[in-house]
């Protein structure tokens, strides 16, 4: 007996409503980043970190572009008998509010021994120290990253002899480093650089190291072997985007590092000569004075420490929502 072919129509078929389904709105399928950036949104201290850094990048950016002295210019005026008065040493004052010749004047900060506005030196000081911080970093991390991805990648002879190497390096004490530099170089921004770029790569290439040993015997990378990709291939388009995320939270954790040296370097007489200025040679200026007048060490101060709270707050947000416990998700 034959049974008759039934082709199906699309009376036969109806969708099924979704109206009153529940559907888990937190664990809903999202991307990677996407619930890092909902993590990192929610953690309070680092939002705070990033506000401060911006609040201060935009101090640091404006400010000297908006003022009414420039940073290196000596405030004076002539009085009614051709004599040339400077305004060195003044406090905080607004205009009208103080007192003398330079009533008259906005000084927010106050001015220095040599007459220069105070408020306009900080923030160009911030503006100096925030761009070193930033080419070093940036540059460290090329030179840690791909450093300790081919150490960890490769292995074996090649990753003992550059790890004998980084042993070396991080033996020699950082003074050391500094001082010989400082017999080829001039002072200035191009020390400050050079210093960091030695002493501050080997942090991000025992870490990208680390990451490389524990991603290069994952499926993906065997599967790339096995279809013939070169070693540069694999490295730099398998390994590198996997590393970004730690790498991303040991740049935010090395800024604060390098705005620190920056200071310190400054602050020993071979970082930002005069009349130039970074934060490091505006609190060793202010320290001169600090028992006559302690207003002058005051803003380059909070600054400084403003900028290392703010970066040290991401780089937790950073770590937290890199790696987010079950109990915040």
């Amino acid at each position: 007996m034959e049974t008759a072919s039934y082709t199906p129509t699309a009376a036969d078929f109806r969708f099924l409503r979704r109206d009153g389904a529940n559907i888990d709105e937190n664990f809903a399928s999202q991307g990677y980043w996407k619930g890092v950036v909902r993590h990192f949104s929610r953690n309070k201290f680092a939002v705070t970190g990033v506000i401060l850094v911006a609040l201060i990048f935009l101090f640091a950016v404006l400010a000297p572009m908006v003022s009414s002295y420039s940073y290196q210019e000596i405030v004076s005026v002539t009085d009614s008998h051709g004599k040339e008065l400077v305004a060195s040493s003044l406090s905080p004052q607004i205009a009208g509010a103080g007192e003398g010749v330079f009533a008259d004047r906005t000084f927010l900060f106050g001015t220095d021994d040599m007459g220069r506005d105070l408020w306009t030196r900080v923030w160009q000081g911030a503006r100096v120290s925030l761009l070193i911080a930033f080419v070093a970093i940036l540059i460290d991390m090329l030179i840690g990253t791909s450093y300790g991805l081919i150490s960890g990648f490769f292995g074996g002879l090649v990753d003992d002899a550059m790890q004998r190497f980084i042993e070396i390096a991080g033996s020699i004490p950082t003074l050391v480093i500094i001082s010989v530099l400082a017999i080829f170089m001039d002072k200035g921004i191009g020390l400050v650089i050079a210093a960091l770029l030695v002493t501050e790569w080997i942090g991000m290439s025992k870490i990208a190291r680390a990451e490389c040993l524990k991603l290069k015997e994952r499926e993906y990378v065997l599967a790339s072997r096995t279809l013939g990709a070169g070693s540069a291939h694999i490295i730099f388009r398998q390994i590198l985007p996997n590393t970004i995320g730690p790498m991303i939270t040991q740049v935010m954790f090395s800024i604060p590092v390098a705005i620190f040296t920056e200071a310190f370097l400054s602050f020993v007489g071979v970082g930002i000569v005069l009349p130039g200025c970074s934060i490091g040679s505006l609190i060793e200026a202010g320290f001169n004075n600090i028992t006559i007048m302690p207003y002058q060490i005051l803003p380059p101060i909070t600054v400084l420490a403003l900028l290392m709270l703010g970066f040290n707050l991401i780089g937790d947000g950073f770590r937290e929502a890199l790696a987010p416990k079950l109990a915040d998700m």
